[in-house]
């Protein structure tokens, strides 16, 4: 993680969201981050849990692995549909994504 990240998470646990009615189905984000996200046969991109299930219920989050925060971040900055949410899990404030300030 660069110290850039470092900062603006401020340590904090973070968690990554798909907001299906923005998606475009381009599937830059499973290019960058496999481990976290998938496209389903509805074209559409989703999140996976941990048992890299697929989490297709609205708004669900999954944890996003330190080690991978910089491919969830570049998914987020890349994705055409701006519908890749990356908040905090205390308070919820989004850092990375459409609604970052």
């Amino acid at each position: 993680m660069s110290v850039q990240q470092e900062v603006a998470t401020g340590g904090e646990e973070l968690e990554v969201w798909i907001d299906q009615d923005l998606c475009t189905g381009d599937g830059i984000c499973a290019q960058y981050a496999p481990e976290v996200f998938e496209l389903d046969i509805d074209g559409l991109a989703y999140v996976k849990g941990a048992d890299d299930e697929l989490l297709q219920a609205r708004g669900a989050t999954t944890p996003v692995p330190l080690p991978l925060l910089t491919d969830v971040v570049d998914s987020a900055k890349e994705c055409p549909g701006d519908c890749i949410h990356v908040r905090q899990v205390s308070d919820k404030v989004e850092v990375y994504g459409p609604d970052a300030e």
